[in-house]
């Protein structure tokens, strides 16, 4: 009779794990789209044989453990790959507004309007008493000096999008921190009882994926099974149940800041230089140093081709016979005067203050407007070695190069993150197929274990029937 109840308790135990592996099937499939999901199975082992006599008899299996199919070396590469990716996007996504500005072949640029400036004077230079030709000379120094003040407006205007994009993305990193913390209190919650929280350590894992692809981060996980998240080198984001955010500030320049603070008993203190990954460090990078490197290049074109015009100018003398003003008002400081730089107001009020002579009481003399178009072609720029055009022509190049760069880095690091989801896909994702066997062996498993009760229960009756034979 105990072994028949044996047969009973064994065919039981083993419906209650064909239970389980089901469930757990069903848990995979509905899974199966569910991004950074890790396909779990039930752990089987033979459960504890008893002895009787001289024999051991087994007493079938038990579930030990619902454990994730999961590669944590491959987890850390496809998290910092995934922070390249996001360091390179946002970096291409600043790098592109950049090449818009200086795009000379979708709009007409300042090239050409630099060209348009000297060529006025060319033309002035053929007819120096026309008042027509003086008038084109001042149209063409007025759209010159607005294109000077455009492509630093725009310039100014990408500086101010990436503030705004980095308030938004640390108030998501914030975010997500908070609920790593939370992760982890769970975690440590169910694994103290030598469970496997395998659902939150998913999520954990892709919220630090996300939160890698946003800003440059690392994390140790302690033997409690908590991740520890650090940013910028020593600022700690993640402790325990513990989660410290990250505080943005608008700088007296205009640029916002990232600021962390340890605890309340501490000043903050400024993290924006050490980020140098991520979305976030891509876009700073851009905006701290692309940009105001193409601003002082800029800024410096603007001032020495004001500063060579206004020379040449003031040496000749204009349609009245009176000594030549400068044609460009300017500041001393060089920074800043692509978007300072003004036309002289006495020449916008009368264009026959445009000085073309050399000579006073000359008025076909045209001396000093020829003086003036040759500057498009003098060597006045990076220590007198390179043209005005040479010089911008390089600049608009290099935002080329740099922008190019950009994309195929991008576009080469998809492809490396893409690799590797895939080998993480083979390794942690779900089939279909796969699930669809395994629900139908464990059906037929299930089927089996119930034969065996009904068995079982058959030879109890037959062993209680004896008595009545």
């Amino acid at each position: 009779m105990a072994k028949i109840h044996s047969m009973m308790d064994i065919g039981k135990r083993s419906m209650m794990n064909s239970q389980t592996a089901l469930q757990t099937v069903s848990h995979n499939i509905a899974n199966k789209t569910t991004e950074g999901y890790s396909r779990q199975r039930v752990e089987m082992q033979s459960a504890l044989p008893i002895v009787e006599g001289r024999h051991q008899m087994g007493m079938g299996s038990r579930a030990s453990a619902v454990t994730r199919t999961n590669n944590p070396f491959l987890e850390k590469q496809l998290q910092r790959e995934q922070g390249q990716m996001g360091m390179l996007q946002g970096r291409e996504a600043a790098l592109t507004r950049v090449e818009q500005v200086f795009n000379e072949q979708m709009n007409k640029g300042l090239n050409q309007y630099v060209t348009d400036f000297f060529n006025g004077f060319r033309e002035l230079a053929q007819n120096p008493e026309s008042l027509t030709t003086r008038t084109m000379v001042k149209e063409a120094g007025e759209a010159l000096v607005k294109d000077f003040k455009r492509v630093d407006q725009q310039m100014s205007a990408i500086q101010e999008d990436v503030n705004e994009r980095v308030k938004n993305e640390v108030v998501e990193v914030n975010k997500m921190i908070r609920e790593v913390a939370s992760l982890n209190e769970k975690i440590a919650e169910v694994e103290v009882q030598g469970i496997p929280a395998n659902d939150q350590r998913d999520r954990r894992d892709v919220l630090l994926k996300h939160i890698n692809e946003k800003i440059d981060i690392s994390y140790a996980e302690g033997n409690n099974g908590m991740v520890a998240v650090r940013t910028a080198g020593n600022a700690l984001l993640v402790s325990g149940f513990d989660a410290y955010e990250l505080n943005t500030k608008t700088s007296p320049e205009g640029m916002t800041e990232i600021f962390f603070k340890p605890n309340e008993s501490t000043p903050e203190f400024r993290i924006t230089d050490r980020i140098r990954g991520g979305s976030i460090g891509g876009a700073l990078n851009v905006r701290d140093q692309v940009i105001p490197d193409f601003k002082d290049k800029i800024d410096t074109m603007a001032y020495r081709l004001a500063d060579e015009v206004n020379r040449a100018h003031m040496e000749g003398f204009d349609k009245t016979g009176k000594q030549g003003q400068a044609f460009f008002v300017l500041s001393q400081d060089i920074s800043g005067a692509a978007k300072n730089i003004e036309m002289n107001l006495a020449i916008l009020d009368d264009v026959n203050k445009v000085a073309a002579a050399a000579k006073p009481g000359a008025p076909g003399d045209n001396t000093v407007a020829n003086v003036i178009s040759q500057l498009q072609y003098k060597e006045v720029m990076d220590g007198d070695t390179t043209t005005i055009d040479d010089f911008y022509n390089t600049q608009v190049g290099r935002v080329g190069v740099l922008a190019q760069r950009a994309i195929k880095s991008r576009e080469a690091q998809g492809n490396i993150v893409s690799q590797l989801s895939t080998i993480r896909e083979s390794i942690s994702g779900v089939s279909l197929d796969e699930e669809t066997t395994n629900m139908l062996e464990f059906q037929r498993a299930f089927d089996a274990s119930a034969r065996l009760i009904k068995t079982a229960d058959e030879m109890f009756d037959t062993v209680l029937n004896l008595k009545r034979m």
